[in-house]
């Protein structure tokens, strides 16, 4: 009976098309076809790279040659889950791992060699992480029966679910210094396309509610959007704004970052192919970093082959799915009003109000009464006033205390009060009324 054929020789055979059907080449053809076969893209199984060297070409070229297709299947190490540690390391590496599972593979060689079991250095990596495979330790958890049921999920179309994350950046140079700079991300789940992702300063809910703004003005409204359990995303400010978008926001439970599984193998991709390939020393600065993160994001990212949406690039599965995705619609006429903070303040007796350290003139008719005050947080500029019910109050001004030096004030119209007609006092009238229901005493003249 023929054994199955290895899908990777089936590959490695079909790259090899155009050499293998030929049984004759002129001198130096073969190199010339090889150099035209690197230059193409290939869907290679098992791997995230598209392009294959001339050297890797000829190598299975020549595999074929000597022996045919069953040459071009992959090798299998003939000791393969076999290991050459004594039993003594073995029993020491069980133990270790066994009393706590959460040990890391660096921890148990330093314990093995405080312990004299083994020679400083001389344990491998490799042979410990195959040994703790062989014997199902690897794990950093035990297994138990009280493990969360966890599903696989994809939203039906683009623009059903965000998901939002932060993740530590590079340090970069501003006007305070050297300050560490953090990437605020939003991704599809339909199609992994970045809805939006900046490096700020700080994580934020202001930072949050920024990129949220950018992506909601570039890719549209999303219907759910899920992320972090903590302080930044619980602001009062980041909820009304979702409210008012008519964005339903979900947290995750605290310590389940499995919720945002996607946007956690983005942050995997970034590390690999933006941070480890950037030189933080040669930025300018934040906009220099931001640059280069909108440049891939939009030229490599979004245009690269991803083996979860059926080989198809995000963009392209983002545009399948245009006629699902909301539109800001009449939103964006208001979008800056929506993404305004508000804070109560109350107008003092002349007329001012303060926010920030700062003096800003009102209406004098508000005095000591409540207002909330509108602001843009990013600008960081205060817009008007508004009463409790969102009523417009009017515009704030910064105060000019020289211009009141000379400014000229409105004072109430002074009218005098109505000329009281005799005995319409309330005392007059008790006396009126006294006098009608009881006689008073004549009082007599003192004798002399």
């Amino acid at each position: 009976m023929s054994r199955p054929l290895h899908p990777l020789a089936l590959f490695r055979l079909s790259v090899l098309g155009p050499l293998a059907s030929r049984d004759r080449f002129e001198r130096g053809e073969i190199t010339a076809v090889i150099q035209e076969m690197a230059g193409r893209t290939y869907n290679i199984p098992g791997s995230r790279r598209t392009h294959l060297s001339e050297e890797t070409i000829l190598r299975w070229y020549r595999l074929w040659k000597r022996g045919g297709i069953d040459a071009l299947a992959p090798k299998t190490r003939r000791d393969l889950g076999e290991t050459q540690l004594s039993v003594k390391i073995q029993s020491a590496l069980i133990m270790a791992k066994q009393d706590n599972p959460a040990r890391s593979m660096n921890t148990l060689i330093r314990m093995l060699e405080a312990q004299g079991v083994v020679a400083k250095s001389c344990l491998a990596r490799s042979s410990v992480h195959r040994f703790l495979k062989k014997n199902r330790l690897s794990g950093r958890a035990i297994k138990d029966n009280q493990r969360i049921e966890r599903r696989a999920f994809v939203a039906e179309h683009a623009g059903d679910i965000w998901q939002g994350d932060v993740l530590h950046g590079p340090s970069v140079q501003t006007l305070r210094g050297m300050k560490k700079t953090y990437l605020v991300s939003l991704l599809d789940d339909a199609s992994r396309l970045i809805a939006h992702s900046a490096f700020c300063l700080g994580e934020t809910a202001l930072d949050i509610e920024g990129v949220l703004k950018q992506a909601v003005l570039k890719r549209g409204l999303p219907r759910k959007l899920i992320i972090d359990n903590g302080p930044a995303y619980r602001a009062g400010s980041l909820q009304s704004i979702c409210a008012k978008l008519e964005i339903r926001l979900v947290y995750c439970r605290p310590y389940e970052p499995e919720g945002k599984g996607k946007l956690e193998r983005f942050h995997r991709t970034f590390r690999e192919q933006f941070l480890d390939e950037i030189e933080p020393e040669k930025l300018s600065g934040l906009n220099d970093l931001n640059e280069r993160l909108w440049a891939w994001t939009e030229q490599v990212y979004h245009r690269r082959i991803h083996g979860g949406l059926e080989w198809k690039t995000p963009l392209e599965r983002w545009q399948e799915d245009l006629v699902h995705v909301q539109p800001l619609g009449l939103k964006a006429v208001r979008i800056d009003d929506i993404f305004c903070h508000r804070t109560e303040r109350t107008v003092r007796k002349d007329g001012t109000i303060s926010w920030e350290g700062r003096l800003f003139e009102v209406a004098h008719s508000l005095a000591d009464e409540k207002v909330t005050l509108v602001f843009d947080p990013h600008a960081m500029k205060a817009l008007r006033i508004e009463s409790a019910f969102g009523d417009d109050l009017g515009a704030v001004v910064s105060l000019d205390a020289h211009a009141n030096l000379t400014r000229k004030r409105q004072r109430p119209h002074h009218t005098p009060p109505p000329a009281r007609r005799q005995g319409d006092s309330a005392v007059e009238m008790a006396l009126q009324e006294y006098r009608r229901t009881c006689s008073l005493p004549v009082l007599s003249a003192e004798k002399e």
